[in-house]
């Protein structure tokens, strides 16, 4: 099993570096940074990484198709790789509809645009010049002037059936977001699915739990830093879920629409601390090592540690590793 750590840019550079150092050295193989246009600019932050790691691959974890044109990402991601000495991977899905909706970005087609947009960026990263007119993107004998240095694996992140099965149709990985083991399950067979109906083999593709994680000695302080972030999760759930641990689709609508008008504390106390148990693993070390040991069981082959990591991410990454 692999292991990864979520970075969002929210930090200052100084400490998103000292982070970033920290979780290499602590033998993570996978660094990824989030992409939300308020933070700090995804791109910006991989290249400054790039430069301060040696060995760790890194990669948005993740981007969208809608405030970056799927051509642009090419050219990001193979500039990326250049700069790392091949150390580049790409994490991609339609985005989170709140952030999109407060810079007036309409969230339609989310499986269409992730579709075309892998295609686009594949054949782009094969060096080809293409003609495509999709139902979303259109390109005109576009061409990336320069190489990546390795064949870069391309992850569709997500929770939802479609995308789920998209991302076995088409892509490298599945950076599936939930924490549950139930959910994680769920989300696996509906990548075979899509697997199998694209007639693929999935010997070498990366079945990623990307688990919003908040790990301390102090349980409360664990639980209380994971709300925030639980408010999101907790918003994009499938209705199978929510039924399954009889949550509440009132608290949900209410949590939705705090959300989409940009009110992140109003939502964040609507958060439940079934919801925190369902979406997050938050608490002491123990509890992340033994969702580990289920995880491992249903084949999940890469476990993330997602934001918020802990009230101290030094301190939790020092007890993960």
């Amino acid at each position: 099993m692999k292991f990864g750590a979520e970075i969002v840019p929210y930090y200052k550079p100084e400490k998103l570096k000292r982070l970033g150092k920290e979780i290499e050295s602590s033998g993570f193989d996978f660094l990824w940074i989030s992409d939300h246009y308020h933070n700090r600019f995804v791109h910006s932050i991989l290249t400054y990484m790039a430069d301060r790691t040696e060995r760790i691959n890194l990669g948005p974890g993740v981007t969208n198709p809608y405030l970056i044109h799927p051509a642009a990402t090419a050219a990001a991601i193979a500039t990326l790789d250049e700069l790392s000495d091949g150390r580049a991977t790409l994490g991609i899905s339609a985005g989170d509809p709140s952030f999109l909706n407060s810079v007036g970005v309409d969230h339609s087609r989310p499986i269409t645009a992730v579709r075309e947009a892998i295609q686009i960026i594949r054949r782009l990263l094969n060096e080809e010049r293409i003609e495509f007119s999709g139902d979303i993107f259109t390109c005109r004998e576009a061409k990336l002037g320069f190489s990546p240095i390795h064949d870069i694996p391309i992850y569709v992140g997500g929770r939802g059936e479609q995308m789920m099965q998209l991302a076995g149709k088409v892509a490298d990985g599945a950076l599936i977001n939930a924490s549950h083991p139930e959910d994680l399950k769920e989300c696996i067979e509906l990548v075979d699915k899509g697997a199998k109906d694209a007639d693929r083999s999935l010997t070498n593709f990366d079945k990623v739990a990307y688990m919003a994680t908040s790990i301390d000695e102090d349980e409360e302080k664990a639980r209380n830093r994971a709300r925030a972030v639980t408010s999101f999760v907790a918003a994009s759930a499938p209705e199978s879920t929510l039924n399954r641990e009889k949550i509440s689709m009132d608290r949900i609508n209410e949590i939705r629409a705090h959300l989409m008008d940009g009110e992140t504390k109003a939502a964040k106390e609507k958060v439940t601390e079934k919801m925190i148990d369902v979406f997050s693993v938050s608490g002491t070390i123990d509890k992340l090592e033994n969702r580990i040991k289920k995880l491992r069981k249903i084949g999940v082959t890469q476990v993330v540690i997602g934001s918020p990591i802990g009230p101290d991410a030094y301190s939790a990454i020092d007890k993960i590793e």
